[in-house]
């Protein structure tokens, strides 16, 4: 039996030009490069899904943030999974599947101590990036590390049809919630997580202001808000807090464009009278909660208990379009690219 070819070439994305504003299609280009063979301690990984996250477009800004911006010229990075091809690493072998942080490309030469082994038995291969991933850790650390969620406690989240959001709404209802309300772009998504993610009450933030919107969702308060958002949804929730109320902010969707600093919540006085707390926090400062987390969070997903929607762009030339669209809103759950 002869060993299988190994490719010489693949696709993959580069930054020509930092966004300013919404990134245009001119900054990006799609280029075929020289696949290398891997060296000692070195895998090759075929990559087959693709993750695109919103806190990709900080890192196309040159500005100083919590993980060094994109180089110009030269291939992006992501998160990613796939089969490899060939290994010169022990403990991995030729058709293992691993998860690693070089996606934005077809295929990738990853050291083996950045490869991460993943059972395609257990769950889809895509679930390794969004539920059972860097997603589902992100929820359940903001929600009970960060937001320090306790049973009975009232919660709010915003974005609430994403793949984070969707998560941490069912987690706290899985853990107790006396109630939890969610917020999304479209009436299709406020059914989704009313039918099928179990949330107590959403709204549809365009239908108008979200503070009214949410004194009628949760009338008495919400303990915790875990904010996707920014903007009127936080000043909406510094309203809406509770005694001692937490906030954990995980991301702020809405200003990721502006190209004018946005004006922040005119309403932060109010945290001195609830005792409230705003905490931000980073997925990268909590991966010693993996273990636990799989380890609860794995069942609920195999047992249908906790739910996932995944939104599936087909073929790396539309990986671009499938990251514009998660800045947009397109998704529901988590944006995917299969190649």
């Amino acid at each position: 039996m002869t060993a299988p070819t190994l490719p010489t070439t693949g696709r993959e994305w580069h930054l020509l030009s930092r966004p300013v504003g919404w990134p245009k299609p001119e900054d990006f280009a799609l280029v075929e490069a020289e696949v290398p063979a891997p060296a000692e301690g070195q895998v090759l990984v075929r990559n087959k899904y693709l993750s695109v996250d919103p806190y990709m477009r900080g890192r196309m800004s040159a500005a100083k943030s919590y993980v060094a911006p994109f180089e110009l010229g030269k291939v992006m990075q992501g998160g990613a999974v796939g089969e490899v091809v060939a290994s010169e690493a022990e403990g991995i072998a030729v058709g293992d599947h691993v998860l690693h942080f070089f996606g934005w490309r077809e295929y990738a030469l990853v050291d083996a101590e950045n490869a991460v082994k993943v059972d395609p038995e257990a769950a889809p291969l895509s679930a390794y990036l969004g539920v059972l991933g860097m997603t589902g850790l992100t929820a359940y650390a903001g929600l009970l590390r960060t937001a320090s969620f306790k049973e009975g406690d009232s919660v709010f989240v915003s974005g609430a049809a994403g793949a984070v959001g969707s998560q941490v709404g069912q987690l706290a209802k899985l853990k107790g919630a006396s109630r939890v309300i969610g917020s999304a772009g479209s009436d299709e998504k406020v059914e989704l997580l009313l039918d099928e993610y179990g949330f107590d009450a959403a709204f549809n933030y365009k239908n108008g202001p979200v503070s009214e919107q949410l004194r009628a969702a949760a009338p008495d308060g919400v303990d915790v808000y875990f904010d996707n958002v920014g903007g009127d949804h936080l000043e909406a929730a510094i309203g809406s807090l509770n005694r001692d109320g937490r906030i954990a902010v995980c991301g702020m969707i809405s200003v990721y464009n502006n190209t004018e600093p946005a004006p922040g919540p005119r309403n932060l006085a109010r945290l001195i009278q609830t005792r409230g707390r705003i905490e931000g926090f980073l997925v990268g400062d909590h991966y010693d909660l993996q273990p636990q987390f799989v380890q609860e969070v794995g069942p609920w997903v195999r047992s249908g208990e906790l739910k996932y929607r995944e939104t599936v762009v087909e073929g790396i030339e539309n990986n671009l379009e499938a990251f514009l669209g998660v800045l947009r809103g397109d998704n529901t759950g988590k944006m995917i690219v299969k190649l």
